[in-house]
């Protein structure tokens, strides 16, 4: 992530900031690691407009690892704190608003990029997947494309893990990613939900027989990319080489395979 989008994402929080009282502004801050010693010397004046500004200055300063934390803290405050706001918005609501104009999205608590997750997906999705697709979002957006990688696959994980036991497929780690995916999606019974809806709305037989193989394929060499992708960029370590655009593809992969997943389908 660019310097200039981090900095865009303070933009967005500084004005709600603004609203608390100058106390209040100086205990978030040095909670979510501001150098004490620096805070003591700003605001001298008691005007709390100011010491979000020289708060920002010395924000510009930080390391991009140290601004996404930073940040973090201080939404999780400014949140926790809602209620000694005296205005008439709801903060999160209003976070959420100058988040998304500047291309940003406040999931539990931590700001990503819009592009990679939206909190209306995630919300339809299995709720074991949740917490590793944020920290696969997340870990993208600090540089980490090794470990974004690996939280993409332990989200899709963590549902084929219930599926094999809801469904007695046996021991899920008998079989690679790939065949995993594909014994549960098949399970499921997801690929004869989506024929039913498309028969219901008069697709040909021909054309849906297409369409089904093709989606199958498709998922099935998905699930092949994530696995290799698992096996040859990442690492505890974060030391191997890993593509960013193949890191991004592997989180949207996996919210396509855990959004088939959980669907829910009448036995």
């Amino acid at each position: 992530m660019s310097i200039n989008n981090i900095n865009s994402a303070w933009a967005a929080v500084a004005p709600i900031l603004r609203e608390f009282s100058f106390y209040d502004i100086k205990d978030i801050v040095k909670l979510a690691g501001f150098d004490i010693e620096v805070l003591s010397k700003l605001g001298s004046d008691g005007n709390k407009a100011k010491l979000v500004n020289e708060i920002e200055s010395c924000f510009m300063g930080f390391s991009d690892d140290k601004k996404s934390r930073y940040l973090t803290i201080v939404l999780e405050e400014i949140l926790e704190r809602r209620n000694k706001l005296n205005v008439n918005y709801d903060p999160e609501e209003k976070l959420q608003y100058n988040l998304n104009r500047l291309g940003w999205k406040l999931i539990d608590n931590k700001v990503i990029p819009i592009d990679i997750l939206d909190s209306s997906d995630l919300n339809e999705l299995d709720p074991s997947a949740r917490i590793d697709l944020v920290k696969a979002a997340v870990r993208f957006r600090d540089g980490d494309l090794s470990g974004s990688i690996l939280s993409a696959c332990s989200a899709v994980d963590s549902v084929l893990e219930r599926i094999y036991a809801e469904k007695s497929l046996g021991d899920v780690k008998d079989s690679a990613f790939q065949e995993r995916c594909k014994k549960a999606l098949d399970a499921t019974g997801v690929y004869r939900l989506i024929d039913k809806q498309l028969s219901d709305i008069n697709w040909k037989e021909g054309s849906l027989k297409i369409f089904s193989n093709n989606l199958q394929g498709s998922l099935n060499q998905a699930a092949n990319v994530m696995q290799s992708l698992r096996n040859d960029m990442s690492d505890a370590h974060g030391t191997k080489p890993v593509l960013r655009s193949l890191a991004f593809d592997s989180i949207k992969w996996a919210q396509i395979i855990v959004r088939l997943l959980s669907e829910k389908v009448d036995d």
